[in-house]
């Protein structure tokens, strides 16, 4: 018997390929639940505003999360969209929302919602991005639906399967026995056996079933079909739903039948039928609630709700239309919605409307006109359904108009704090040239008052007084100059590693005794093209900043960097294609700026300082002379973990040239050359023509470019004209040119205290011009005097 049995595994596939068949029927019978909740509307929708982080959601998704849905519907902080999602799916959960974040376009995730009594819920999250012109998402709309059934469905099933309760028996012709396997006296709840009476088998099954063994025909019966039957177990009385499956043999030894059979539970998936079939039931009602529910959604809404065509137009609108824009919704049928539009309105709609089409969901705004002609500004969330679309319109027209006043009133506010700002700007450097004139107006009387008595003996110190007030006024307006980027600059190359290094007294001095001083220039250094003297300001104003945020001592470090920037690498910083730049950077480990104060670190009217103590044009300067120097400078700080300012000033290709022995060099006297002095400030005239005069020079004055132009057709053997740029009418740059194109052999020493035009010497100078900047000393001038007239 048991070779019989174990020559016919053929059995065992079959029954194989009929638990396949229950397992496509138990998922058909879930597809057919997951289609009839989203076909119904049995689902919660969400809708995610990600610029503003808030969340939104109907009534059912409120439910599911547990929420006021009157709360939700007016909008929430996004972290409620995780606040009840089950711990042990909250990090993958949150990295796919960060997918969508980060570009993804689809959402579909199954996890658990726990709720407030402590149940747990499955549900099945579905949603989609939209996203901008740019490409990035604004919005994260999707749906919920309840899995939890299915998921105990699939649950059961699988305990089932992995069960392999699967039992053998065989039956002979005229016998009062069964032969059966030990798995099949499990699933009866007998003990393992070999051979059991029929009696017994038979009589563990339900009365109104079908016997486990029947009896054999005399005739060949055709082969068996699947029956099903419930038991008593005869162990625990337990009530069991078996199968039956086999074949009828005839057996080799004689004219005698066999009948050879398995037999497997069923009870779960019976019980799964079950529970689908009051599913079922269930959704029948459900449907028709939720149908009810809509209708009152549909008619009770207070925001516009609408179906048209791809077209636009209305063939659907609910009563909300009559209340927000006066009309009566039965009279929209069959009109466009652009119809209702302004001119300009119509145009935007249609185009929206058909970026919706393409991409099947939109969000936009527009405006639409009210019956009384006044307009209105609606709202629209769109999604596309096969040949319609379907639109919800909320009315913003409120929001809008207080929005427009919030932004009026900000730029109010914007204007009256930087008239504020600049009335502590002009109060701080009022403070400071009053303290600076008071000095050489004091050390003035003082001298005039002790010549008058004859008393010379000291005077070197009132002198000395007058004149190192008058050099920090000339700084104090080359910072301000710098600041607002008007600065004249000679950029010629530069050796950053020297400047630096040679700065290295200056910098102790200016830092004390607590600030330990570290240079480290990169030993390989590019030379930056800049001007020298600026960036050596620059570097002392960066220092005393840091000095300043280290009031109990810390380390000042100063370092050089080669780099090589591409498009964008820094913010503020144009570069054409791949450019080279001399990186210079300040870094102190002080007290460190918080986010808000880097923000509004260069801004022309912000400064931390008290009013009368300084300027606050330290910064402002330092990024004026980057900025005019055609570079840049950025600042990453942290509180309390010190601040790091990096200058980038392009690099040069030129040599530099030793211009140190000029400079010492003795001023040589003239030899009568002429020389023609255009300046409307007496003073200045007086003293450049003063300077000429003891130089040897012969010297000719005017007060314009007119009486200059003159003096020019009357002196034939003019040998140079110097020239204030910033002349009344006819500036002194338009005068050079006048004035070379009668002269051209003409040489022009321009001198200027501001001009927006000369801010670059190599764009404004032209072939035998140079310039000298206001205020400089008399030595100085004389010697470029003496320099342009030695030049052939």
């Amino acid at each position: 018997m048991n070779d019989s049995i174990g020559g016919n595994d053929i059995k065992s596939e079959r029954l194989a390929s009929q638990l396949g068949r229950l397992q496509a029927e138990i998922r058909d019978a879930e597809q057919r639940l997951h289609l009839t909740l989203e076909a119904t509307g049995a689902t919660g929708a969400w809708e995610w505003d990600i610029p503003s982080k808030t969340l939104r959601g109907d009534a059912r998704f409120a439910a599911f999360l547990s929420l006021d849905p009157v709360e939700l519907a007016n909008g929430v902080p996004v972290r409620r969209f995780f606040s009840n999602i089950h711990f042990d799916d909250q990090k993958r959960i949150r990295l796919a929302v960060a997918g969508i974040l980060a570009g993804a376009e689809v959402f579909s995730k199954e996890y658990r919602l726990v709720r407030p009594d402590g149940a747990t819920r499955w549900v099945h999250a579905k949603g989609r991005a939209i996203f901008d012109k740019n490409d990035l998402p604004i919005r994260f709309s999707g749906g919920l639906v309840d899995i939890t059934d299915q998921k105990r469905t699939q649950e059961q099933l699988r305990i089932a399967q992995s069960a392999g309760a699967i039992g053998t028996f065989e039956h002979a012709e005229g016998y009062g026995t069964v032969t059966v396997s030990e798995e099949f006296c499990a699933l009866l709840g007998l003990h393992p056996t070999r051979v059991l009476p029929i009696s017994t088998v038979n009589r563990l099954v339900h009365p109104d079933d079908h016997p486990i063994i029947e009896p054999i025909l005399p005739e060949t019966p055709k082969p068996d079909k699947n029956i099903e039957f419930r038991i008593t177990r005869a162990d625990n009385g337990a009530a069991r739903w078996l199968t039956r499956r086999g074949e009828y043999v005839r057996d080799l030894t004689g004219p005698r039948l066999r009948y050879i059979g398995v037999a497997y539970d069923i009870t779960a998936s019976k019980l799964n039928e079950e529970r689908l079939r009051r599913l079922n039931e269930d959704l029948a009602e459900s449907v028709r609630e939720r149908t009810r529910d809509r209708d009152l959604i549909w008619q009770n809404s207070q925001d516009l709700l609408a179906v048209t065509d791809l077209h636009g137009r209305i063939s659907d609108a609910n009563p909300a239309w009559q209340a927000v824009l006066g009309h009566d919704s039965n009279d929209l049928i069959g009109r466009q919605i652009s119809d209702l539009t302004s001119v300009d309105g119509a145009a935007a709609f249609r185009a929206e409307l058909a970026l919706t089409t393409g991409s099947g969901r939109g969000s936009f705004e527009t405006d639409l006109t009210h019956a009384d002609g006044s307009l209105r500004w609606i709202s629209w969330t769109a999604t596309r359904e096969e040949d319609a679309i379907y639109l919800y319109g909320r009315h913003v027209t409120v929001e809008k108009e207080q929005a427009s006043a919030l932004r009026e009133a900000e730029a109010q506010l914007r204007q009256s704090q930087k008239m504020e700002a600049v009335g502590q700007l002009t109060g701080g450097i009022a403070h400071d040239f009053n303290n600076l004139l008071t000095g050489i107006m004091g050390s003035l009387d003082i001298i005039k008052r002790r010549t008058a008595s004859g008393r010379l003996e000291g005077l070197e110190r009132f002198l000395d007084a007058a004149t190192i007030s008058a050099q920090r006024a000339a700084s104090l307006t080359h910072r301000l100059l710098a600041f607002s980027r008007r600065q004249p600059l000679d950029r010629k190359p530069v050796d950053a590693r020297e400047l630096i290094i040679g700065m290295r007294e200056l910098f102790d001095r200016s830092l004390g005794e607590q600030i330990r001083l570290l240079i480290q220039p990169s030993p390989d250094c590019w030379t930056a093209v800049t001007d020298g003297n600026q960036l050596e300001n620059a570097l002392l104003n960066l220092a005393i900043n840091a000095r300043d945020a280290m009031p109990d001592g810390g380390q000042l470090t100063i370092e050089t960097h080669n780099m090589r920037l591409a498009p964008g690498a820094i913010s503020g910083l144009s570069v054409q294609g791949s450019q080279d730049f001399v990186a210079i950077t300040v870094r102190d480990t002080g007290v460190g700026m918080p986010a808000d104060v880097i923000e509004k670190a260069f801004d022309p009217f912000f400064t931390t300082k008290p009013i009368g103590q300084g300027t606050g044009l330290g910064l402002s300067m330092v990024y004026g002379f980057a900025q005019q120097s055609g570079g840049s400078v950025t600042i990453r700080s942290n509180p309390g973990k010190g601040t790091a300012i990096t200058l980038y000033l392009p690099r040069s290709q030129a040599e530099i040239r030793d211009e140190s022995d000029a400079a010492l060099a003795a001023i040589p006297e003239g030899s009568g050359q002429t020389v023609l002095v255009v300046e409307d400030d007496a003073a200045v005239r007086m003293l450049v023509l003063e300077v000429l005069e003891d130089l040897g020079y012969s010297a000719l004055e005017a007060v314009n470019a007119d009486t200059a132009i003159a003096a020019l057709r009357a002196n034939p053997h003019i040998d140079l004209m110097i020239s204030d740029v910033g002349l009344p009418g006819m500036n002194g740059r338009q005068l050079a040119e006048i004035a070379q194109g009668k002269r051209p052999d003409l040489k022009v020493l321009f001198i200027t205290g501001y001009a927006a035009n000369a801010v670059n010497r190599t764009d404004f100078l032209a072939d035998r011009m140079d310039m000298i900047t206001k205020p400089f000393d008399l030595e100085r001038l004389g010697r470029k005097i003496s320099e342009m007239l030695a030049k052939s």
